[in-house]
């Protein structure tokens, strides 16, 4: 199993590295960077990931959503601006960034969870956090809580994160044809992103990348790959 540490720059690019066999560590490059690799490359994988985000080549636009929505770029107190739950943002271009924050220091110690996202996204906002911060992003809706429900796809494009039984099948899925250093995948049990708690499994790829999504996965993310198709 791989471990996934978080970033603690408030940068608006991310990029995925092994930090050795046994570990990953997210790299963050400045303002200006690129996340190499993807499905915004402008070779059609940009819109397989807008067919997806649309309910056309995923699950996500059928899960139903719970009351509250949230502007994608602003800085929210828990418990008055932001409900406790689980949001979704979909149709994320690069630029997109968000943090859970144990308090509104602004001190990078203070930021429980990170990320940034191309696609679509999951975070869960817990009631010990104070501070939600997003920054570039769509609007994020907030899930019903409970089992997921929808009608599971078998493709999915290669930047995003999708919920196992919702917006994907569980299986074997297949990418091909990946850049090195460019393909980054993780299996996880929940949406907080936090490292090795959330992390089931996860890998840097180059050329061709096989994983099997288990039936008990809460989500896959995905970033920087080439589309993935079930093969079993």
């Amino acid at each position: 199993m791989s471990q996934h540490s978080q970033p603690k720059q408030r940068n608006w690019f991310a990029r995925h590295k092994l930090l050795t066999a046994a570990g990953a560590l997210v790299v963050v490059v400045g303002i200006g960077g690129a996340l190499s690799g993807g499905g915004d490359s402008g070779d059609g994988k940009a819109s397989a990931a807008g067919r997806a985000e649309k309910g056309q080549g995923g699950g996500e636009g059928k899960e139903k959503a719970a009351k509250g929505s949230l502007k994608g770029s602003g800085t929210y107190q828990v418990g008055s601006d932001v409900e406790p739950g689980t949001y979704r943002s979909l149709g994320n271009k690069l630029g997109c960034y968000w943090e859970r924050a144990k308090d509104s220091s602004g001190d990078p110690d203070a930021i429980l969870a990170n990320d940034n996202v191309i696609g679509a996204s999951y975070v869960t906002v817990k009631a010990g956090d104070k501070i939600f911060k997003t920054q570039g992003c769509k609007s994020w809706e907030r899930v019903a809580d409970g089992a997921a429900a929808g009608s599971p796809k078998t493709e999915m494009p290669g930047n995003g994160m999708y919920k196992v039984g919702a917006d994907i099948a569980p299986g074997t899925y297949k990418s091909a044809g990946n850049k090195q250093d460019g393909c980054y995948w993780e299996r996880a049990k929940d949406a907080l992103h936090e490292s090795a708690d959330s992390i089931l499994a996860n890998d840097n790829v180059t050329g061709n990348a096989v994983v099997t999504i288990a039936p008990g996965d809460a989500y896959f993310k995905t970033t920087g790959c080439s589309d993935w198709k079930k093969t079993g």
